[in-house]
C-alpha cells in the first residue's frame, strides 16, 4: 500500500469534517467526488451555493453528501462578524471590516474551525488563492499553536521506485513559506519536520540539514548558518536522528556518505531533509517532482493550532484529495 493509501485508511479509521472554501473550482469539487466515494472524510463547501451546484451537474460531478455553506446565508454569519472582531479589535479590527472579511470563504472557513460548535476539524485552500491569502486568516484565527515558535510549510515527496529515504517517502522542509531562515529558525523548522514525519508516516525521523558543503568541505555564513542550526537541533532534542551540514547526496546515497561522512548515524539514510531557504526547497521539491515523476503533497503547514494546509496552484484534483486526507489524519492527533 502506497504512502496516500495508507492515510486514506488512517482517515477513515476517525472520520474528520474537512473545509474546502475555494469550492467553485472544478479541481475541487472532483476533489470532493472522490474523498465522499471513498468515505474518508466529510467535507463542508463553502461559497455560493448555486454556483457550485450548477457547477457540478454541468460537469457531471456527484458533490452528494457535501454540506454547501453560503457565508451571508448562514444562520452563524453574525456570530462570525462578532468573533472575528472580537479576536481582531486589539489589532485594529472593525465591525464593518469584520462583516466584509467574513464573506470570504476563506476567513469564514478559518472561522468554521475555530467555532467548536461547527464540528469542522481541518481546511484546504491554495487551488487558487496564494499562500499568504490561506494563511493570513490562519495566523489571525486559530494562531500557532501551543509550544510552536513558528509556522513552516513542508512537503511529503512520495517518489517511485526510489530506494532512499523511507521506501521513496521524503518530507522537504520549508518549500513553501519561509524565504531566508536563520539558525533557530531552521532549527524549529527542523523539529517541526522531523514530528510530522514520525506522524505521517509513522517511522523514526532521520534529518539531514542540507547545504552545498559536507563536514565542513567548504566555508561560509551558508554553510556556518547550517551548522550553528544542526547545534541547536541537537541541544533541543538530544535524542533526535540529525546531522549537518550534509550535501543531498551525502545524506540519502549510503555509498557516498561512506566516503564523505562516514561516523554519521543519518548520512546515506536521511528521510526528512531540511533545506537552508526557500530558493533551494522549492527548487528541490519541483525538481524531484517533475524529473522523478514523484507525489509531492503540500505544501503542508505545521504550527497552526489547527490543520490548515496549503496547495500549490499547479494541483490537479488527485492532489487536493489527497491534501485532504493528510488533513484528516492531522485532525486525528
Amino acid at each position: 500500500m502506497n504512502f496516500i493509501e495508507a492515510i486514506k485508511q488512517r482517515a477513515k479509521q476517525q472520520i474528520k469534517t474537512i473545509v474546502l472554501p475555494e469550492a467553485e473550482d472544478i479541481r475541487t469539487l472532483k476533489a470532493t467526488e472522490v474523498v465522499l466515494k471513498e468515505q474518508y472524510a466529510k467535507i463542508i463547501l463553502v461559497g455560493n451555493k448555486e454556483k457550485i451546484q450548477k457547477k457540478a451537474k454541468e460537469n457531471k460531478i456527484d458533490i452528494e453528501g457535501a454540506k454547501i455553506v453560503k457565508p451571508k446565508e448562514s444562520e452563524k454569519y453574525e456570530t462570525y462578524v462578532n468573533l472575528l472582531y472580537e479576536l481582531r479589535k486589539n489589532k485594529g479590527m472593525t465591525i464593518e471590516k469584520a462583516r466584509e472579511l467574513v464573506l470570504d470563504p476563506v476567513y469564514f472557513g478559518m472561522l468554521m474551525i475555530k467555532d467548536e460548535e461547527t464540528e469542522a476539524d481541518g481546511l484546504v485552500s491554495g487551488a487558487i488563492h496564494s499562500t499568504a491569502d490561506t494563511l493570513r486568516p490562519a495566523l489571525q484565527i486559530l494562531k500557532t499553536a501551543p509550544g510552536t515558535k513558528l509556522v513552516s510549510a513542508f512537503f511529503v515527496m512520495v517518489v517511485p521506485n526510489c530506494e532512499y529515504g523511507e521506501e521513496g517517502t521524503f518530507v522537504f522542509g520549508d518549500c513553501g513559506l519561509n524565504e531566508n531562515p536563520n539558525s533557530e529558525t531552521l532549527s524549529e523548522i527542523a523539529i517541526s519536520s522531523s514530528k510530522s514525519f514520525e506522524q505521517l508516516v509513522r517511522k523514526e525521523p532521520k534529518v539531514a540539514m542540507l547545504s552545498y558543503s559536507t563536514y565542513g568541505s567548504a566555508k561560509s555564513e551558508l554553510t556556518e548558518k547550517v551548522i550553528q542550526a544542526t547545534k541547536l537541533v541537537k541541544e533541543k532534542m538530544p535524542k533526535l536522528q540529525v546531522d549537518g551540514e550534509l550535501q543531498l547526496d551525502a545524506a540519502i546515497i549510503p555509498e557516498i556518505a561512506k566516503s564523505k561522512a562516514p561516523e554519521s548515524t543519518v548520512a546515506g539514510k536521511a528521510n526528512v531533509l531540511i533545506f537552508p531557504d526557500l530558493n533551494a526547497g522549492n527548487i528541490g521539491y519541483k525538481l524531484v517532482q517533475r524529473l522523478a515523476r514523484a507525489e509531492a503533497y503540500g505544501p503542508l503547514c505545521q504550527g497552526i493550532a489547527k490543520p490548515v494546509n496549503d496547495l500549490s496552484r499547479g494541483c490537479d484534483y488527485k492532489d487536493i484529495a489527497g491534501v485532504i486526507a493528510i488533513t484528516a489524519v492531522q485532525a486525528q492527533n
